[in-house]
């Protein structure tokens, strides 16, 4: 099975010796300054002895317990079933799986040297320590025993089939997909598209209210997704919601690249896909100015493209939004263990003059950053035990890849990843101008996830100072919690979780948090509340899509949510 496992998940494993892999977890002799030496650590020799006479003196006790009959305490929720207990071996395999874990971690931390060969170091040992769990393996998980003995070997039958499956697929099975068809029942908001080029369709949706705010939003959702993560179902639909708050919402719909794309680089993205876009919507609106909103990826191509469009002297922002988005690269969580230059030139030597990044590999990327989450748990669950996974809309969209041109990745990894350079001024020229998100000239909403692992809030609050720093005071930043995705989409409806505000944006973010309020339920009505303030006055809303400007005509070209969000990697 780790064959299979390599193929589909080619990130997930740190790609050490079959020996390191295996050492330690099988039996307590191991040696665990050999496992780290093997990625060149280094390691103090009296905290190494420390830590090894500290290991040895725990793994004595345990067994001075086991010969004892004396169970040991496990406080891990992977373990948590009554039949981890039940048998003695079990237990103890548990208890030693824990320790193990345990020492190679402070181990890690004890690795001196640079912080990215610790990062890396440390990143390569929880992939292996969440690998080697006893829950992972039928012969050492009693769950999947007593399942495979209460159904007759039916749930092993049944977990190889899903296996067999998933392998086909690429990719393990975190939901029902069949329960599940964009358009039928994700991807449901009523509206039209509008205008389509080779990069993305533009969606413009029906609204709900007879008046709307006078300028519309323009919503640029990340193009390493597929954009309905923004509108998986009514209730928590964050486009549904905009247009109950009256707003004529337009969104993008990237395409998924295929080869006939494999050309296209980060000045097409800014070019023919955001500032199209934006003079597509200020055509069919007739407003010079509207509120510009991005997501993630989709927040760092639309901040780009404003400050194209601002050395151009066009200012078309109205406000801005930015949600979980990076402009500033100095901080990038647990990413920025695949970043480096070797890794870089790599990538451009493959990839830099054509190709695409298989939406796969991307996934594989992500879904190591949990292992335990998003592969393991469901390793158990499909495979072992043979258990058919739930339907999960949010979990649906994650396994819905796209594909990235092999040009545009490499830039962006190089010049935002790698060397930063985004945030500085006049550094990098896109699609023929010099951009410095400086002269963004509108208020901007930022909006940050305290446990964000893909854009830490730290990063996000960072953009607090790069944009509008002449109005500085406009600018707004709220804080949510939860991660990445859940953080973000937190509907109003549901009241759940909670957010920080401060109307105050000091250069330190742990003295905003410091004096920020904590607030109940969903950070959507102060968004609402800033877009609102933004929208221009009340108007008859638009009874049809589209439309005319000078001799170019904007109307429905087929229904929402389109052909580009139905194709699948």
């Amino acid at each position: 099975m780790s064959d299979a496992f390599q193929k589909m998940f080619p990130n997930m494993f740190p790609n050490p010796s079959p020996d390191w892999m295996s050492a330690g977890f099988t039996k307590p002799e191991f040696s665990m300054h050999e496992m780290l030496q093997q990625f060149g650590a280094d390691i103090d020799p009296t905290v190494l002895a420390r830590l090894q006479a500290e290991y040895f003196l725990e793994l004595g006790n345990l067994w001075k317990d086991f010969l004892a009959s004396k169970l040991p305490q496990i406080n891990d929720r992977r373990f948590s079933s009554p039949d981890w207990q039940k048998q003695s071996n079990h237990a103890y395999n548990v208890a030693s799986y824990l320790l193990n874990a345990r020492f190679l971690n402070l181990l890690a931390d004890a690795v001196q040297g640079p912080e990215k060969k610790r990062q890396k170091i440390k990143f390569a040992v929880e992939q292996t320590i969440a690998a080697m769990s006893p829950a992972n393996f039928l012969a050492t998980n009693p769950e999947a025993q007593a399942k495979l003995v209460e159904t007759s070997g039916e749930s092993l039958m049944q977990g190889l089939g899903q296996m067999i499956g998933d392998m086909q697929k690429g990719r393990i099975s975190l939901t029902d997909e069949a329960a599940f068809e964009v358009g039928k029942n994700v991807a449901t908001t009523e509206g039209a598209v509008v205008f389509e080029n080779r990069l993305f369709q533009l969606i413009q949706y029906r609204p709900l209210n007879k008046t709307v705010h006078q300028r519309p939003l323009l919503m640029v959702p990340p193009c390493i997704n597929k954009y309905y993560i923004l509108d998986l179902q009514p209730e928590n639909s964050l486009v549904r919601y905009a247009i109950e708050q009256g707003h004529t919402v337009f969104l993008v719909s990237w395409a998924n690249p295929d080869e006939s794309l494999s050309d296209v680089t980060w000045d097409d993205y800014v070019e023919q896909g955001a500032i199209q876009a934006i003079e597509v919507v200020q055509g069919i609106s007739k407003q010079e100015q509207i509120n510009v909103f991005g997501f993630c990826v989709g927040g760092t191509i639309v901040s780009t493209a404003l400050a194209v469009l601002a050395d151009r002297d066009i200012y078309p922002a109205s406000s801005l939004t930015l949600l979980t988005t990076l402009l500033d690269f100095s901080e990038t969580g647990v990413l920025d263990v695949f970043i480096d230059e070797m890794q870089v030139s790599l990538r451009e030597r493959t990839l830099g003059d054509g190709g695409l990044l298989p939406a796969r590999e991307l996934a594989s990327t992500f879904s190591s950053l949990r292992p335990n989450d998003l592969v393991w748990n469901y390793v158990q669950s499909n495979y072992l035990k043979g258990q058919k996974p739930p339907a999960f809309d949010l979990l649906y969209w994650n396994s819905d890849s796209t594909n990235l041109p092999g040009p545009m990745f490499c830039w962006y990894l190089r010049n935002t990843y790698l060397e930063n350079s985004l945030k500085i001024p006049g550094k990098l020229q896109v699609a023929g101008n010099k951009v410095n998100l400086g002269k963004i000239a509108a208020p901007v909403f930022i909006f940050g996830s305290k446990e964000d692992h893909i854009v830490p809030w730290h990063a996000a609050y960072a953009s607090c100072k790069l944009l509008n720093p002449k109005e500085k005071s406009q600018n707004r930043f709220v804080l949510g919690a939860s991660g990445h995705i859940a953080g973000v989409i937190n509907p109003a409806s549901k009241n759940k979780r909670s957010y920080w505000s401060n109307a105050s944006l000091p250069s330190d973010p742990e003295a905003w948090l410091a004096g920020a309020t904590e607030h109940a339920g969903s950070w959507w009505p102060e968004w609402a509340q800033f877009l609102s303030e933004h929208g221009g006055k009340l108007v008859k809303a638009p009874t049809k899509f589209g439309n005319k400007v000078a001799s170019v005509v904007y109307s429905e070209i087929e229904p929402a949510p389109g052909r580009y969000v139905k194709v699948r990697a």
